[in-house]
């Protein structure tokens, strides 16, 4: 079996840094427009704000919703610490072990967020039923890659006005980053897994 507690050290290591930076942010930095900090020029700042619910800011309900989705992603986060266990087992790829354990940290440090500002930051939505398990992720990297008027001869979203300014955190880059590994490199990634080999 390879080094497993390098791949946790890894994903806790992403936990660690993503809740300094988001309490760093919390304590160091007003919310909104008013806090920003340039740091390339207008495309690139930091902007803290509050992300009450998902992805692209979807929300699965007033009361309940976030704390199902707390548990979901906790769940989630158990079921990524055994596969990497199974997979280091397997003697699976150190770049996929490594995906996985960024994509595991990243989750976890969200997590972290939903289940403990409530509390410790108050910064529950008005009105959430307990502190706990309501809690609003930290984002922080704004990123204005671009924003204008779409062609009229697109289709669907032709003439529209599109602004492209995602932000989020460290633990998001760390999610994105290990899925885009493994979506790159899935062949070589997957081709040395016994069982992957068998099934195939």
């Amino acid at each position: 079996m390879k080094k497993l507690g390098n791949y946790y050290a890894i994903a806790l290591s992403v936990i660690l840094i993503d809740q300094c930076v988001k309490l760093w942010v919390h304590s160091k930095m007003l919310l909104g427009t008013a806090g920003e900090i340039p740091i390339f020029g207008e495309w690139f700042r930091l902007h803290y704000t509050l992300n009450p619910g998902m992805a692209f800011g979807i929300e699965l309900g007033e009361y309940y919703g976030k704390l199902f989705l707390t548990c979901f992603r906790l769940l989630a986060g158990a079921g990524m610490a055994f596969i990497i266990f199974r997979l280091a087992k397997e003697n699976a790829s150190r770049g996929l072990l490594v995906s996985i354990a960024l994509i595991l940290g990243g989750a976890l440090g969200n997590v972290a967020d939903s289940v403990f500002y409530g509390v410790f930051l108050h910064n529950a939505p008005y009105g959430s039923p307990s502190p706990w398990f309501h809690g609003q992720v930290i984002d922080m990297f704004y990123v204005d890659i671009w924003s204008g008027t779409l062609p009229d001869w697109l289709p669907l979203w032709g003439g529209q006005y599109v602004a492209l300014w995602p932000i989020f955190n460290i633990a998001d880059a760390a999610i994105f980053i290990g899925v885009m590994m493994i979506i790159l490199f899935q062949k070589q990634y997957f081709k040395a897994i016994p069982s992957y080999q068998s099934a195939a």
